[in-house]
């Protein structure tokens, strides 16, 4: 390699680098590549998902702080750094109608505004490829549609030396793929091996909703064979602990049948200035040695 690798993960919320994408970040991390999660906002508003720990005071009265302390947990695991953009959490709302989104939130933002932080953050990091959310932010959560849209903006600023000029020498990425670890093929598979094994299925109600989520099949171009890293994967999102019920369905296909079954995680190339041929085994085909 002429230089050293360094990937960029913008994510909206701690624990969600735990869940997409997280065994790439910890195959990329092994392989000396210099990884970093950008964490759009602190998570303030995200409910406690854990029936556990679901009523206790001090979390409630300190979830910030507590969840600031699980994700440095996270990074630990993962070995990656991260970085807050310090937006707020918008929170999920619910209801129908729906209810305003809270005033000062991070998807009420200004976009060219907001895409400035993660400008200044690329400029320091130089990252030669990005990972993020597609125009539906995985699920439509307001705060995930707004990743996407900064870092769209972000991706093609940060290589102009006339836009953001207060944010450090310009750096242009190479790549920018969204991740799409829940894709429809990886879930039937999975799915239709625990029956197969005469095993339950936690991913019956996943694809009896599927419609609700997905917008159009997205188009998978790239795998990354990264199955010797899915139980720091998991660690990793246990250390989430409000948000993740170690007993839950996130932990119900033995990894075995994972390893065998799905070996890879998936994304979708959204941008490139490099030739790559698809689909890829690499986010950093077409880079490395150019």
């Amino acid at each position: 390699m002429t230089e050293q690798l360094r990937l960029m993960a913008v994510h909206a919320h701690p624990d969600d680098e735990s869940s997409k994408g997280a065994a790439t970040m910890a195959k990329y991390v092994s392989e000396g590549v210099d990884v970093l999660v950008a964490t759009c906002t602190g998570g303030e508003r995200g409910s406690i998902l854990n029936p556990k720990l679901q009523g206790d005071p001090y979390i409630e009265e300190h979830i910030h702080e507590v969840r600031r302390k699980e994700m440095d947990e996270a990074r630990e695991i993962l070995g990656v750094k991260q970085e807050w953009l310090g937006f707020v959490d918008s929170g999920l709302p619910e209801g129908d109608p729906l209810p305003p989104l809270p005033e000062g939130c991070f998807a009420l933002q200004d976009v060219d505004e907001a895409a400035g932080r993660l400008v200044k953050l690329i400029r320091t990091f130089k990252p030669q490829v990005i990972t993020t959310y597609d125009e539906n932010g995985g699920y439509p959560h307001p705060d995930h549609i707004m990743t996407h849209k900064i870092t769209m903006v972000a991706f093609e600023a940060a290589g102009d030396p006339e836009r953001y000029p207060e944010a450090g020498e310009p750096w242009q990425p190479l790549k920018l793929y969204y991740n799409q670890g829940f894709n429809k093929p990886r879930t039937i598979a999975l799915h239709e091996a625990l029956l197969e094994r005469g095993m339950d299925s936690p991913y019956g109600e996943w694809l009896d909703r599927w419609k609700q989520f997905e917008q159009r099949e997205r188009t998978l171009t790239t795998y990354i064979p990264c199955a010797d890293f899915f139980e720091i994967r998991d660690k990793a999102l246990i250390a989430h602990a409000t948000q993740i019920d170690p007993d839950g369905g996130w932990f119900r296909v033995p990894m075995d049948i994972q390893r065998e079954v799905w070996p890879t995680e998936e994304y979708e190339l959204a941008k490139s200035l490099v030739d790559t041929s698809l689909p890829e085994d690499d986010l950093f085909a077409g880079i490395r040695n150019n």
